[in-house]
């Protein structure tokens, strides 16, 4: 009997290998679940990056639209339609944007707020100028010379910036 019960203790014991087993199946699961979240993770930032650019693209062709008009060719109905068309789409698209970053980084949708309002303000006056003057006719005069203001424009820009950048 103390035979037996010795064989059966011997046999019954845990080896290294057995552990090796079952340790290094956890370690390649823990492995692959590690690489997968990094992906993921590194896949929100490059579309959060994405994100923020679009909206900071659209603010800057809206303050683009001052050029536009005053560069517009003959001024004919079809023209300005053209333009108020483009300029409309440029506010639902900022519109957009502002409510998207509201849902996706509601830390930023202040910031790119007050860069849309600033913006608006600063390139609506300048719209508001542009089409009083008249059309450019010479290849010269589409060099306007001086840019239009756009210095809180552009500060609140970098606040935007800034403000993503410690988002992402």
């Amino acid at each position: 009997m103390a035979v037996i019960a010795a064989a059966q203790a011997a046999d019954s014991s845990w080896t290294w290998a057995q552990t090796t087993a079952l340790i290094v199946p956890f370690i390649a699961l823990f492995g692959a679940f590690l690489t997968y979240a990094l992906n993921q993770r590194a896949i929100r930032k490059e579309r959060r990056a994405k994100t923020f650019a679009e909206a900071l693209t659209t603010v800057e062709e809206y303050l683009e639209m001052p050029y536009r008009i005053r560069r517009r060719p003959e001024s004919t109905s079809a023209v300005r339609q053209q333009l108020t068309d483009e300029a409309s789409r440029l506010l639902a698209r900022m519109a957009f944007h502002q409510a998207w970053l509201q849902i996706e980084a509601s830390a930023v949708a202040d910031a790119y707020a007050t860069l849309v309002a600033t913006a608006r303000a600063e390139a609506g006056a300048q719209m508001s100028r542009a089409w009083d003057q008249s059309t450019i006719t010479t290849d010269g005069g589409m060099n306007l010379g001086s840019p239009y203001p756009r210095d809180r424009s552009t500060a609140a820009r970098a606040d935007c910036i800034e403000v993503m950048r410690r988002h992402l």
